[in-house]
């Protein structure tokens, strides 16, 4: 199916002018879908290929990059308060679904990693307005494993208004443990749009007290959902989805781990494994965008665990545990080179991290 991209420029709340993007299907499509990218990511590049793909299964898809972000401007990759970059994309998705041709369109949220939380707090701040969301390793919880101590919370806290963009780095790429195909990987790597610099003292701050905040209201999640997370992340603990799955108070749930992937699961796999992930999504939306919502409320949560008997379980699950020997060699070296002073920090599982006064 013929796609067509659109780029445009907005201003938000306080001036700051973004970059937003959309990738529409050649005839009226089936729903509006929403794209809340990752920390340090952006959409036109990255996210192209999820644009792409569920355009052209009948889809809408809009996206934005948060300001300091990808094509918009300020600070790289410096986020004073989350709720800024909350607040933009509410009132820019808003602002799409307000328009005239798209007033009876069902619309869906899709957060990968950090998106994950602002698209939880988008519904948050709106619960009856969407109709649902997907959430690919989303950060949504501290995990259980390595919590900071309150002193050293404490101590970051009376310093981040002295040097807010103070950086501070964990010890590991975060690249190399998210993405498991090399050549994507390195194709990631030498996108300029992307972030790959240390996260600024603020901005980690930020992540996890929205993570803690999550933590707490994970109950007041009512909307359908659709979590997704690689087995073998290294990146966020796939045990906070868990958390998600079990706490959410959605009648329509679901869940899926995959086997044998790692966190880039729309982006960083090799493509076979990349077509399972989008072939359950897409169904996942297709169901959802061609029944009325009332009988949402009828779904029976599902999750779909790596344990199960092979025969229950999905055609796709069994192809994703076969793995040739490349793919296991890499997961091999992958979780060797994350085995030693791993914790998590909010829903990010990263080494044991150094601080330094370069701005």
């Amino acid at each position: 199916m013929e796609v067509e991209y659109q780029e445009d420029y907005i201003r938000n709340s306080r001036g700051v002018r973004l970059f937003t993007c959309r990738w529409l299907p050649p005839s009226s499509p089936k729903a509006l879908v929403f794209l809340c990218h990752g920390y340090g990511m952006e959409c036109s590049d990255f996210m192209r290929g999820c644009g792409t793909r569920l355009a052209g299964a009948g889809y809408a898809v809009i996206g934005m990059d948060y300001e300091g972000h990808g094509r918009s401007m300020g600070a790289r990759c410096y986020i004073k308060k989350f709720d800024n970059v909350v607040n933009d994309c509410y009132a820019f998705f808003r602002s799409v679904c307000d328009q005239r041709e798209y007033g009876d369109k069902k619309r869906f949220l899709y957060g990968e990693s950090m998106g994950g939380a602002v698209t939880l707090l988008l519904h948050k701040r709106d619960p009856t307005f969407w109709n649902g969301a997907l959430l690919v390793a989303p950060m949504c919880k501290i995990s259980e494993k390595v919590k900071p101590h309150p002193v050293v919370v404490n101590l970051l806290t009376k310093m981040e208004e002295i040097i807010p963009k103070w950086k501070i780095v964990p010890t590991k790429d975060v690249i190399d443990s998210a993405f498991k195909d090399p050549i994507k990987r390195e194709e990631i790597r030498t996108n300029r749009l992307i972030y790959q610099d240390k996260p600024r003292l603020k901005t980690a701050l930020e992540l996890l007290r929205t993570s803690m905040s999550l933590e707490d209201s994970l109950s007041e999640v009512t909307m359908p959902f659709f979590v997704l997370h690689g087995e073998a992340d290294t990146v966020t603990d796939p045990e906070v989805s868990r958390a998600l799955y079990e706490q959410a108070g959605s009648t329509d749930k679901t869940m899926k781990l995959y086997p044998g992937m790692w966190h880039g699961l729309t982006s960083g796999e090799p493509d076979d494994n990349i077509d399972i992930v989008f072939a359950d999504i897409i169904d996942w939306l297709d169901k959802r965008s061609g029944i009325d919502t009332a009988l949402l409320t009828s779904a029976q949560p599902t999750f779909q665990q790596i344990n199960q008997p092979l025969e229950q379980q999905s055609v796709h699950t069994k192809q994703n545990k076969t793995v040739n020997g490349q793919q296991q060699q890499q997961q091999q070296q992958h979780k060797k080179q994350t085995r030693q002073h791993k914790s998590y920090l909010c829903g990010w599982k990263v080494r044991r991290m150094h601080y330094h006064s370069s701005m």
